[in-house]
């Protein structure tokens, strides 16, 4: 059982399989204060009491018409505002077994949505606004075969010249990687893992001039723990705690911020955006059950990971609902093949198509932006920034 809190602004195309009543139309398009859930997997059961009960709390049912391959589970929509959303889901949980649940799934999908972001990012001794202006996150591969700067920073001269240079340009974090994820990379291990990162975070936290908070991107425990223990303030996973389930623990030992990436294996999705906020979720509650604070988790949708083109586009395009989980969104799109494709460019080429997947995604709700050209993205962020933040 499964919910997500849908963007207004994109129901018409939500409402294909529910086929809404001309009334019921009418009025998502005239009252602006009210939500709409959506529920996925429902037993019959529950859908049959929800659909009688939910009248009489003032709220709209739908039932999907869309029959499920395989088995009798049902999609729904639940409407209304937030009151009555709140007093059905305490009516459900004073039932038991399945309604109870779905009045709790509800619940949580309104709690989250009604949240309040935490205002900063702490990272060690130094403390970074969140939702007043968007923050930068550098990109430092020091690899040999990233999709994009491979062998370029492999060499320490070369990775420390590149680490000043983003800090000169305005870099807010930069985010220190020692393994490909491109699609097709060569997994290693995490000794080799450890050789290429820990010379250069060494080297930067023992210039005492050096001022600009260090992320470790890594999905290995083992190397999390020799980068934080040498003074690294945040952690950034692409597998969102599902690679290594020791990592959670060592990040909450450390107390840093840790960033939750979705990814899978297979881009074969029943239905995308619920399904990938449904794995966030999941990644959430490991972050949550391995002891890391709920004001340390930031979320990233996963551009490029587990999705092909369109799927890219549309999780761009719902953006708003990844930013209803409740915590800080970080968007990595810098130079994606996503872009390359569409504009037909190489990796050198792609630098105005991140600057519209930045500029639209911080319309749209991020509070970070992972990027390899630091000056240019900084300065559409701040143009963006002067537009849409208040």
């Amino acid at each position: 059982m499964q919910a997500v809190h849908l963007n207004p602004v994109l129901i018409e195309e939500e409402l294909e399989a529910f086929c809404p009543s001309i009334e019921a139309l009418e009025r998502f398009r005239k009252e602006s204060s009210y939500h709409l859930i959506k529920l996925r997997k429902l037993p019959e059961p529950v859908v049959a009491l929800l659909e009688k009960d939910a009248p009489v709390y003032s709220l709209i049912f739908l039932r999907s018409q869309k029959e499920r391959k395989g088995c009798s589970l049902t999609d729904a929509i639940v409407w209304g505002n937030t009151n009555s959303l709140y007093d059905f889901c305490f009516s459900l949980e004073q039932k038991e077994g399945e309604p109870a649940l779905a009045g709790k799934t509800i619940r949580r999908v309104m709690e989250s949505f009604h949240k309040k972001k935490p205002g900063e990012l702490v990272l060690g001794k130094t403390i970074l606004p969140l939702g007043r202006k968007t923050l930068i996150m550098g990109i430092l591969n020091v690899t040999p075969d990233s999709f994009s700067d491979g062998g370029r920073f492999d060499r320490l001269e070369s990775a420390l010249a590149q680490a000043y240079r983003m800090a000169e340009e305005g870099a807010d974090i930069i985010d220190i990687g020692g393994e490909s994820t491109r699609p097709g990379h060569n997994q290693i291990s995490a000794e080799e893992e450890l050789k290429r990162v820990m010379p250069v975070i060494t080297a930067l936290k023992k210039d005492h001039n050096f001022k600009v908070p260090l992320s470790i991107d890594t999905y290995k425990a083992a190397v999390a723990e020799r980068a934080l223990e040498a003074g690294v303030e945040m952690l950034n996973d692409v597998w969102g705690l599902r690679a290594d389930k020791a990592l959670g623990p060592v990040a909450a030992r450390f107390k840093v911020p840790v960033c939750l990436m979705h990814n899978r294996l297979s881009n074969l999705y029943e239905d995308l955006i619920p399904d990938i906020i449904a794995e966030i979720n999941e990644s959430i509650d490991l972050a949550l059950q391995a002891g890391i604070g709920d004001r340390q988790i930031i979320v990233d949708p996963g551009i490029g990971f587990g999705k092909d083109v369109q799927q890219n586009l549309d999780v761009m395009r719902h953006l708003r609902d990844f930013c209803s989980l409740g915590y800080p969104l970080l968007l990595g799109t810098s130079r994606k093949s996503m872009i390359g494709k569409i504009l037909d460019l190489p990796v050198e080429e792609r630098l105005e198509g991140t600057a519209a997947t930045v500029a639209y995604g911080i319309s749209a709700g991020a509070d970070l932006i992972r990027v390899h050209d630091i000056i240019e993205m900084k300065r559409v962020a701040s143009m963006t920034d002067a537009m849409v933040r208040r």
